[in-house]
């Protein structure tokens, strides 16, 4: 499918980015029928630091019934993850779907799961109480379905 605004590198899962100070962030993939995307977080907790990221959305538009991929490196997996979804505006929270623990792939979500035609799937990392005052890692990935007419995010 098309990628209409993306972040990162095209590595596979597990990958990682530079946070500006030396340090480095893991990355996420995601892949809808196209070719995998990779995601860099909006915030994570690196080094006992909570660090927030201004990074462009990443969007992909999508056909209905198409299965979702996400990989989230060893680190992520081992910490235990799960995903949230959101309205278009990523202000709502309409579902929360769990993850297996110590799950590096999750494959049970089809782009048609979700009601309205736009949103947002966000993969988020539990977080450690006591490291970074309970900040954990978010990578969102905002998702158009070709079924509807999708409304414009801001």
């Amino acid at each position: 499918m098309l990628l209409l605004a993306g972040c990162g590198d095209a590595d596979s899962a597990g990958g990682t980015a530079e946070d500006g100070d030396g340090g480095t962030v893991p990355s996420i993939t995601v892949r809808a029928g196209g070719d995998p995307i990779t995601v860099d977080p909006t915030q994570y907790c690196l080094d006992g630091e909570g660090q927030r990221y201004r990074t462009d959305p990443t969007y992909l538009e999508v056909a209905p019934d198409t299965q979702v991929l996400l990989e989230v490196p060893d680190v992520v997996a081992e910490a235990g993850w799960s995903v949230q979804v959101f309205d278009e505006r990523l202000q709502e929270r309409i579902g929360d779907i769990d993850v297996p623990a110590g799950s590096a792939e999750f494959d049970e979500i089809n782009t048609s799961d979700v009601v309205p035609p736009t949103y947002y799937l966000v993969v988020v990392e539990d977080s450690d109480t006591d490291a970074c005052e309970g900040l954990s890692g978010a990578w969102p990935v905002g998702f158009i379905r070709a079924d509807g007419a999708a409304t414009t995010t801001g």
